[in-house]
C-alpha cells in the first residue's frame, strides 16, 4: 500500500470524517471547502482526488458533469494495512509482533485481546454473549474518545 503525502492524508481525512459509509459521496468543490484553511485551487484538490482513484484508495462516481468520491475502505482498514506493509519490510514477523505487543499499553492489549479471542470464536473482555467482534468495536471506539454507536447516550 502506497504511503499518503501530506496533502492526500489531509484529503483522506476529509472522506473519512465527512463520508459516512452509506453516502454518495462529496464533490471536489466539498472538499475544498472542508480544506479551509489551506488556501488550495480548486483543481489542486481536484488533482489529488484523481491520483488517490488511480491508487485505489478512492471510489469515485459520475453525477452529472461533476464527480463525486468516497474513501475506498475505511481509515482503520488502510491502518491496518499499513501495519501489515510494516510486517513485510524485513526482518521476522514474528520478532516485530513481540515488539509490538509489548509496546502497547494496558487498554490496548485488551483490545487486541478481544479481536483475537474473536477471531478464535471466544467471546473477550466486555463482549456481550457471543458478539465480540462489536464488543470490540465499542472498545475501539471509546479508546479513540468516540461515543460507541450503540450506547444509550446517543439514542
Amino acid at each position: 500500500m502506497t504511503r499518503l503525502g501530506d496533502l492526500e492524508r489531509a484529503v483522506m481525512d476529509v472522506l473519512w470524517d465527512v463520508v459516512p459509509g452509506t453516502s454518495d459521496g462529496v464533490t471536489v468543490r466539498e472538499v475544498a471547502d472542508a480544506l479551509d484553511g489551506r488556501e488550495l485551487a480548486y483543481t489542486t484538490v481536484m488533482t489529488v482526488l484523481d491520483r488517490l482513484a488511480g491508487k485505489g484508495m478512492v471510489q469515485r462516481e459520475r453525477e452529472g458533469r461533476a464527480w463525486r468520491y468516497r474513501p475506498a475502505a475505511s481509515r482503520e482498514a488502510h491502518i491496518a494495512q499499513l501495519m501489515l506493509d510494516a510486517l513485510d519490510l524485513g526482518g521476522s514477523r514474528d520478532a516485530a509482533l513481540v515488539r509490538f505487543a509489548r509496546s502497547v499499553t494496558g487498554t490496548e492489549a485488551e483490545v487486541l485481546r478481544a479481536a483475537l479471542g474473536s477471531e478464535a470464536g471466544l467471546t473477550g473482555p466486555g463482549s456481550t454473549g457471543g458478539d465480540a467482534g462489536g464488543a470490540l468495536t465499542d472498545q475501539v471506539d471509546r479508546q479513540a474518545g468516540r461515543r460507541p454507536a450503540g450506547d444509550a447516550a446517543e439514542r
